[in-house]
């Protein structure tokens, strides 16, 4: 039997409209460069930084990792520079490999990237089955486009889905797309290899768990029981080979219910890794293939405080550098940042989502705005790199009382942010439960509810508010920074430069870049450029007037 896995990221970044008007756009290829003497003709490709006795783009996409290697970087600075692997192996495509391998099934994997933006060719051969990653797909014209690249390219190929969203949307999917078979349903860990001998054989997938079929006779959808993974017994995957960053998953499910998140449907039952495993991994993980650096993707790592009691002194002795994701009320005080310095965590992404008590009490977050104020204040005096989501426009909220939030983002707030606008991704978020509560409304039910209002605002308002927030913020504030342009180039900017030195390079590009986004008048945008040319020159960043010759940066 022949497999095929797609998998990988979606087809962009969230938020990624903002970008609008500015320089990023053109950079990025979503629209073309306008002609000189224009604001918006600022080519943010042509500046370059010195670096390692020579001169490097400032702004060098992600995929040229392999070729000019920032060498400061914590996580890849001892990593080898042609070694593709270098690049930390996406969770979802190391978790359903290792599934597979496990059960001694050959695959092939394709990057679900080659779907939304080609660039990679089309998989070799014909297949039986192929396996659809849905984790990084969120509406339904995106699940679309993967099920027809798969129709057009794979027509005879049974079609199995897994991951979050077919987890929440298998009804609409089945009911909307034929060619889609079968909907891995939670944990693939019993179900996928089952399925995939049953298909083998010609068996019938009746008694299969987590599956969700469309019955061939009667064309009914039929529900298996759902069983779970014992994450304890069972071997945390491993990859092939060498990778200085490891993704990493300590748990399941989540034990929080906060009213805008659907991520406990999808996996309703909580369950975690002892401390020992944990450890345990992060030491093999670094003995049998040179991890350096592991990314825990977790729902929220650093609980229960038992195990992270535990953990934290366990960690410490393995010598493995870590990120997570954290509740602001997990970082009570300056002896538990202490602790998780000591353990070599070196990034914590925390969704502090409102800096109002009653807005978060709407939300079932179970967290104070003084708890997110401890926790930024705890992490700005620390080595930990903080990264803190916020939303505007959950339901009950008012502009006023998001102006606490708007209030705190600009003057108070230092660090990578994002702000993001309320979305209802899906029926089984909580906040349904509170419609009437309310007044929310869907202007357009039948697609992904991008329209809406309640009884605060509607989501017109919220656009206008996180639009206007952001602006404030970029040239208000200098110490905060949005995350948005960043993920398509390599970080830190300044390779052989402190950290300080960075953040203030970055905050300069971000200003260069949305300047002609942020500003009408073109007089302004010209003004204000030229003046941030002129700061980052202090850098040594400038225009370059000729074709310059790319250094290469290796590691020490």
């Amino acid at each position: 039997m022949n497999v095929l896995l797609i998998s990988g990221l979606g087809p962009e970044f969230p938020n990624t409209s903002l970008l609008k008007g500015s320089s990023f756009e053109a950079l990025l290829g979503s629209t073309p460069p306008t002609g000189r003497g224009t604001p918006k003709a600022l080519d943010l490709s042509t500046l370059y930084a010195p670096a390692a006795g020579g001169r490097i783009p400032l702004l060098r996409q992600r995929k040229e990792a392999d070729r000019i290697r920032a060498v400061s970087s914590v996580r890849l600075q001892h990593a080898e520079q042609d070694d593709e692997s270098a690049v930390a192996p996406h969770l979802t495509t190391f978790t359903v490999s290792a599934i597979l391998e496990a059960a001694g099934i050959d695959h092939q994997h394709y990057p679900t990237e080659g779907i939304w933006n080609g660039g990679h060719p089309d998989p070799a051969g014909d297949f039986d089955v192929v396996l659809l990653s849905t984790t990084f797909i969120w509406d339904q014209a995106t699940m679309a486009k993967a099920i027809g690249w798969v129709a057009e390219r794979f027509p005879a190929a049974v079609l199995v889905l897994g991951g979050q969203y077919s987890n929440l949307k298998f009804h609409h999917i089945l009911a909307a797309h034929p060619l889609v078979r079968f909907v891995v349903r939670g944990d693939a860990e019993v179900a996928l290899p089952l399925l995939l001998e049953a298909l083998r054989t010609g068996a019938s997938p009746a008694d299969i768990p987590n599956l969700v079929w469309r019955d061939g006779d009667t064309g009914r959808i039929r529900l298996a029981e759902v069983h779970y993974a014992d994450l304890e017994a069972q071997p945390s995957p491993a990859p092939r080979g060498r990778y200085p960053v490891i993704p990493y998953e300590s748990m399941r499910g989540c034990p929080f219910s906060c009213k805008y998140c659907s991520f406990p449907a999808a996996s309703p039952k909580w369950r975690y890794k002892s401390a020992a495993k944990v450890a345990g991994d992060f030491a093999r993980y670094r003995d049998e293939h040179g991890a350096q650096y592991v990314k825990a993707l977790d729902s929220t790592f650093t609980v229960p405080p038992t195990r992270l009691r535990a953990l934290l002194p366990m960690l410490a002795e393995t010598g493995v550098e870590w990120e997570a994701y954290t509740r602001a009320n997990s970082l009570k005080d300056r002896a538990v940042v202490e602790s998780l310095e000591e353990a070599h965590c070196r990034a914590l992404a925390i969704g502090f989502e409102s800096m109002n008590d009653t807005t978060l009490g709407h939300m079932h977050k179970q967290v104070k705005a003084s708890a997110n104020r401890t926790a930024f204040q705890l992490l700005s005096e620390s080595s930990i790199h903080h990264w803190i989501s916020f939303i505007v426009g959950y339901p009950g909220e008012t502009p006023e009382l998001y102006a606490d939030t708007r209030d705190f983002l600009v003057n108070e707030y230092a660090g990578h942010f994002a702000l993001y606008v309320f979305m209802l991704n899906d029926e089984t978020m909580p906040v349904w439960q509170d419609a009437e509560r309310f007044g929310l409304q869907v202007f357009d039910a039948e697609g992904d509810a991008d329209e809406w209002s309640h009884h605060g605002m509607d989501s017109a308002t919220a656009r206008r508010l996180q639009r206007e927030t952001l602006r404030d913020v970029r040239w208000k504030n200098d110490r905060a920074i949005q995350r948005i342009w960043q993920h398509e180039f390599e970080l830190p900017l300044l390779p052989d430069r402190s950290t300080a030195e960075n953040t203030l390079v970055e905050k300069l590009v971000d200003r260069l870049g949305m300047a002609s986004a942020d500003f009408p008048d073109p007089v302004e945008v010209a003004d204000r450029q030229a003046g941030l040319l002129s700061e980052l020159a202090t850098h040594g960043v400038t225009v370059a007037t000729e074709t310059v010759q790319t250094v290469r940066c290796t590691g020490t």
